[in-house]
């Protein structure tokens, strides 16, 4: 039964490593129930209802995680994206003053234009068409990415006026407990203790109760309605030249970072197709797609594959059970939200940083002694952590290894479908 449900293989599998590592990635992640209504709660003004969002968002991901688990029978998670969310609110509907229902409504469409790019197989065709160098670089650029907001949600790495970032506070209560609960996660992984990751994070939130890093605020409350922003669409502007550019950014911007998330943590799970993809690639951008479409008409912003599903791969789920897992452990965080939200980021802090190291193994794949592969690859690597942006590490690779490879003569490494893409991409940022 669990064969068919979830593509569990009870040969190579545990039933209690897929749950383990569900829990893992749930409690790495859970973190979007208190971010996302924190984040909307800026457009209460404009009548969005922000404690709406808690609920929404916790449907959403439990939706959109169980399509994954049984209809792509893999262990990936989704929920509302962080970055996308801020774009959502800060840069369409604050800057550019579009109304929180409009930009649904365009998330909607994109959803749609989603599922046709999917079924139509113009997705793959796109994966297949990236570099396998560029490839093998998405998955350690998202490593670095995962890693640095461990860093910064540790306390480790803290803004500077001066140099941007900088080194924080070592003796802060919050850091140093972070530091040792990164310590206990890899003392626990070299011991090989199953569940290493998710005993991490349960053993630093217990130590945080006493030091005041833990604030534990009961223990089950009612999840408020999401009737004031559910199928809340425009529809009256439809057909605009507004709605085409702003589907246009968020299909644009979702494309490259649904399609770095999953070939980065699909890549993890270690089974590849003979074309060097993740197999079962296909079905996972179906399930993706089919959620960014249920999220909208929650009301909140696109759905996507979250990263930190690498911390659950990383602690052994490899089939649809761990999805399952999470997506449960989400329809519960509903009713029992004041135990989840306690989790400090002390205690999660320390799985991202780590799982950046799992990610970054993917390097020694990488001939960065050939310049015509290397220094895209390292473009790709380097920015994404930097402009904090797996699309815009994708999109400027890709950009920088056509020029390249255009320039030096080596016209035979590149196809159609990447100048096509070049060029698009190059017009994206000259226009939008």
């Amino acid at each position: 039964m669990l064969k068919k449900l979830f593509g569990f293989d009870s040969s190579t599998m545990s039933v209690k490593t897929e749950i383990l590592a569900g829990l893992t990635t749930f409690l790495t992640m859970c973190y979007i129930l208190a971010v996302n209504p924190f984040i909307f709660s800026n457009l209460a003004g404009m009548g969005y209802d922000g404690k709406a969002v808690f609920s929404s968002t916790a449907l959403a991901a439990a939706i959109g995680t169980l399509l994954m688990a049984f209809y792509a029978k893999r262990p990936f998670v989704m929920a509302p994206g962080m970055g996308m969310n801020s774009f959502f609110v800060f840069a369409v509907c604050i800057n550019m003053g579009y109304s929180w229902q409009f930009a649904l409504t365009a998330i909607l469409i994109e959803g749609i234009l989603f599922f046709i790019l999917t079924v139509s197989g113009i997705r793959m065709a796109i994966v297949n068409a990236i570099p396998k160098s560029l490839k093998n670089a998405i998955a350690p650029g998202i490593g670095l990415f995962i890693a640095f907001i461990g860093l910064q949600n540790s306390g480790l790495v803290v803004p500077s006026k001066d140099t941007l970032v900088t080194i924080g506070t070592l003796n802060d209560v919050h850091t140093s407990l972070a530091l040792l609960g990164l310590i206990l996660c890899a003392v626990f992984m070299i011991f090989k203790l199953k569940g290493a990751l998710l005993w991490g994070i349960l053993i630093t939130t217990v130590i945080g109760i006493p030091l005041g890093v833990t604030h534990y605020n009961g223990f089950i409350s009612t999840p408020p309605s999401i009737e004031p922003i559910l199928f809340k669409f425009d529809w009256n502007n439809v057909l605009s030249a507004d709605m085409f550019k702003l589907v246009l950014m968020f299909l644009s911007i979702d494309l490259f970072s649904s399609i770095g998330s999953l070939v980065s943590v699909a890549t993890k799970c270690g089974e590849i197709d003979k074309n060097g993809n993740p197999v079962g690639l296909k079905k996972a951008f179906f399930a993706d797609s089919a959620a960014i479409i249920t999220g909208s008409c929650l009301g909140v912003s696109t759905t996507t594959t979250f990263i930190e599903s690498a911390s659950g791969i990383a602690a052994g789920g490899r089939s649809g059970l761990t999805a399952f897992t999470a997506a449960v452990c989400f329809i519960l965080a509903m009713l029992f939200s004041p135990i989840f939200l306690a989790i400090p980021n002390a205690a999660t802090a320390p799985v991202l940083i780590i799982v950046g190291v799992f990610m970054i193994t993917q390097l020694k794949d990488i001939d960065f002694e050939d310049y015509s592969e290397g220094i895209a690859t390292f473009i790709t690597l380097i920015i994404m952590p930097l402009a904090y942006s797996i699309a815009d590490g994708i999109l400027l690779g890709l950009i920088t290894y056509v020029m390249i490879n255009v320039l030096t003569g080596k016209f035979k490494k590149l196809n159609l479908t990447l100048y096509i893409l070049a060029v698009l991409f190059m017009l994206k940022y000259a226009f939008l």
